[in-house]
């Protein structure tokens, strides 16, 4: 029989959540922006719900005419709330968009402080550690170390919008980035932050070359093993855009093996770390992105776009975690080491997967909707396990979230036009 569900919001406007880490440690609160509707990035504060009580507090309340949005937690105390922050003082020229935001992070117990995480610098000669555009769902690593992010560069932008590639960055907490201030809207950064991922304009049809990086995880809890026994401590999963041989876009899995010291990061690659006025900022050395799954010879080649799902890897860094159609053409988790080799299917369902999903910290089971329900899925074999009932609209696809203690989910459904926070007990 499917679990009682229990609504936590109720207000006449949208909450949202973001596809991880929206549980606090304590498995005790929920996370979210608040939004007049899910599609617009108009927000004021950041919120958090105890799934017990029902109690709501602000976390933090944007000013000056900024929006803020897409929290995450800390896996570890003191907790720490990253997000979203739109510039203030927006006007015609700089107002939100994918390459002017930043990322800000907000500490317990004094919550009025928000420390900006990524450093801007736009004026050349930029800044080694700086960023020059926006950075966007930055999640923490398990260990509450680092954070990922995707980016978009405002100095590509300007010069040619075709160049503002979308990709993966990190934040280390190497040290704080204070680059001179030759632009109004530049400003210091907590973390040192570089890009990890490398993309092309025009990628070559049939090669490992892609355009866009995005939808990334971190792998394992301390990262994966690799098949000579040695510990890749660090890593990200991620999905990037190849070009097939026939022409089209064939979204593929990618791996980045990142340096395991943070000094690393600040050691330049083969082109700089801070770009150039033509060059986004490129990878520190010893950054290796690798390709994982090479589908274009399947019956539905590529990663799947809808859903929109982000890479999840298992806890130990064994598996990561992607929806792929099968050859029937229904939308299924699949999964593939951090080595390489042939994709596993993993669900078997006459219903294609309808959303994003998560992993329990045992690493035994995935949460996902399928046939308009939450269901759990065990990894082992891809037996699914019905925990909401079915309902004529299935739960928002945008995060199916186990807390941390692995016995809630979290998700969202809308009701009157209004994304509410629900949870069910499994």
């Amino acid at each position: 029989m499917p679990n009682q569900e229990k609504q936590l919001t109720f207000a006449p406007r949208s909450h949202q959540l973001t596809n991880i880490n929206v549980w606090t440690p304590d498995s005790q609160w929920l996370v979210y922006d608040v939004r007049p509707s899910g599609a617009s990035f108009t927000g004021l504060t950041i919120e958090r719900v105890n799934v017990k009580s029902g109690e709501v507090e602000v976390l933090y309340r944007a000013e000056q005419g900024a929006h803020v949005g897409v929290v995450t937690t800390s896996p570890d105390e003191p907790i720490r709330y990253a997000f979203i922050h739109g510039p203030e003082h927006p006007d015609s020229v700089w107002h939100y968009d994918f390459h002017h935001r930043r990322g800000v992070i907000v500490a317990e117990p004094d919550r009025e402080l928000a420390v900006t995480l990524d450093a801007m610098d736009i004026t050349p000669p930029y800044t080694p550690g700086a960023l020059r555009g926006g950075s966007h769902v930055h999640i923490f690593s398990p260990d509450g170390s680092r954070l990922s992010f995707t980016y978009n560069d405002h100095v590509m932008h300007e010069w040619d919008s075709t160049q503002d590639l979308r990709n993966v960055g990190v934040a280390i907490p190497l040290r704080g980035v204070n680059p001179p201030k030759q632009h109004p809207r530049e400003y210091d950064g907590s973390h040192f932050c570089v890009l990890v991922t490398k993309t092309v304009a025009q990628p070559k049809s049939g090669s490992d070359e892609i355009n866009r990086a995005y939808e990334e995880g971190w792998v394992g809890t301390s990262g994966y093993t690799k098949p000579d026994g040695s510990q890749q401590r660090w890593a990200l999963a991620f999905i990037g855009d190849t070009v097939a041989e026939d022409g089209t876009k064939l979204p593929e899995v990618f791996i980045v093996d990142l340096p395991e010291n943070d000094d690393d990061y600040a050691q330049a690659g083969l082109q700089p770390l801070e770009g150039t006025e033509h060059q986004l900022p490129a990878p520190p050395a010893g950054v290796v992105q690798k390709r994982l799954t090479f589908t274009s010879k399947y019956k539905h080649p590529g990663v799947v776009s809808s859903p929109r799902h982000w890479l999840r890897s298992s806890p130990d860094g064994s598996e990561i975690a992607f929806l792929m159609h099968d050859e029937t053409g229904v939308v299924q988790v699949w999964t593939i080491s951090p080595n390489g080799g042939k994709p596993r299917q993993v669900t078997d369902s006459q219903y294609s997967v309808q959303s994003a999903f998560s992993w329990s910290s045992d690493g035994r089971y995935l949460a996902l909707v399928i046939d308009n329900s939450v269901m759990l899925c065990k990894m082992s074999n891809g037996q699914l396990r019905r925990v909401t009932q079915r309902t004529e609209h299935p739960p928002s696809p945008d995060a199916i979230v186990f807390s941390p203690d692995n016995r809630y989910i979290a998700y969202m459904r809308t009701l009157s036009g209004y994304s509410q926070i629900f949870m069910v007990d499994v």
